[in-house]
């Protein structure tokens, strides 16, 4: 594995174990119960197979309408565009993706895009920019209000020898500021 292909896969883990440990948090969203599909599961395993599936239909239609390289969603259902922005080849920002988006839109998981931060997440969003730049990452930058807290893509530094190391320990630092920016799991 190269080493920049290392550091977005433990830039990744990080936002996974993020999203895991809320998703944990949260419960389980239900689309529905599909007995066929889930077999004797309890309703909250049915409901995280059902949220799966869907997500996996969103990921097949976005593999159809050009976008090759889309990823199926991890075990547990989690698809965020900060997680195939980061831990893919797909090149969010292409025309291609942007067709693709909107032609598969009635199939996008809740979440996918992100949302903008209040004002509150976005204080703390900035706090925790300026915590990771503390910790040893000065080129970190800050997010805007509709830009994810953490885009390894704008983070010179963490594509450099150890820089992802670096990266990782200052965000665990900073876990408390991302928490209140809206990232669950974080602390």
């Amino acid at each position: 594995m190269t080493r920049k292909r290392w550091a977005v896969a433990a830039c990744v883990t990080f936002v996974f174990a993020l999203v895991a440990i809320g998703a944990g948090c949260g419960g389980t969203r239900s689309g529905g119960d599909n007995a066929a599909a889930t077999g004797g599961m309890s309703s909250a395993g049915k409901g995280a197979a059902t949220t799966r599936a869907k997500v996996v239909k969103f990921a097949e239609c976005m593999r159809r309408n050009g976008v090759s390289a889309f990823p199926d969603p991890d075990a547990t259902g989690a698809l965020t565009i900060d997680a195939v922005a980061n831990g893919s080849s797909v090149d969010t920002n292409s025309a291609s993706f942007e067709h693709a988006l909107s032609r598969c839109k009635d199939l996008e998981p809740p979440g996918f895009t992100g949302h903008q931060r209040t004002p509150q997440e976005q204080k703390a969003a900035l706090e925790f920019a300026q915590c990771v730049r503390d910790n040893g990452v000065r080129d970190f930058p800050d997010p805007s209000v509709s830009q994810p807290l953490v885009d390894t893509n704008r983070v010179p530094s963490a594509n450099k020898p150890g820089g992802m190391t670096i990266l990782n320990a200052a965000m665990h630092r900073c876990g408390q500021y991302a928490a209140a920016a809206g990232v669950r799991g974080s602390k």
